[in-house]
């Protein structure tokens, strides 16, 4: 139980990235006072958590509804967080999670950017909504692994709040050089889990 809460905690870790969410807080929340900016962060964290458990928790009956086998969902969802993590390695933008230039030069516009790109598509993005999935999965509908998984989200959205709201200091503390010492280390990370996830769906399907 321990060890599915660990993987399922690195792997949320590595898909969200709260390290670089709490850098690109300050610049979506320009001259906001630091009690709107707690608002903001808050209710982000709490819609993107509800989306994620949403698909922590109904993982396997969609699987089941879709016709997908748990070799299939391991490998898809293996070669996706694989592609994540090799452009978390070479510091490069993921599109499948971050939103894109327009996304966010009309977020910046906006009054309120909780919902959008916040709690979609930066926290609950295709990646950690498959990664979601794809640990529940593994579980093999055992309550006790199941509820380890939803335990490792649900630790790495409260990292993501407490970074949320500590952003500026986060971002004077670590620099540039060590934001990107973190993303680089979890991508490596993230990119083992990865080739792990295949390697067990091709076994499935082999043995």
């Amino acid at each position: 139980m321990l060890k599915t809460a660990a993987i399922a905690f690195a792997t949320f870790f590595a898909t969200i990235g709260p390290v670089d969410l709490a850098a690109l807080l300050p610049a979506l929340t320009p001259g906001d006072d630091p009690s709107r900016r707690r608002s903001i962060a808050v209710k982000a964290v709490f819609i993107a958590g509800l989306i994620l458990l949403g698909f922590t928790i109904f993982g396997n009956t969609l699987l089941v509804y879709l016709g997908i086998s748990l070799p299939a969902m391991r490998i898809a969802g293996g070669i996706l967080l694989l592609l994540f993590g090799v452009n978390m390695v070479f510091g490069q933008q993921a599109g499948v999670s971050r939103s894109t230039d327009e996304e966010t030069s009309e977020a910046i516009q906006k009054p309120d950017i909780a919902v959008f790109p916040l709690a979609m598509p930066l926290i609950a993005g295709p990646a950690s909504m498959g990664a979601a999935v794809l640990l529940t999965a593994e579980t093999g509908n055992n309550p006790a692994l199941l509820l380890a998984v939803a335990a490792g989200l649900l630790a790495v959205l409260l990292v993501t709040l407490v970074l949320f709201l500590l952003a500026a200091q986060v971002q004077k503390l670590l620099g540039v050089t060590g934001m990107h010492v973190v993303s680089r280390t979890a991508g490596v990370l993230l990119t083992a889990l990865a080739v792990q996830f295949v390697l067990d769906g091709v076994l499935s399907v082999a043995g």
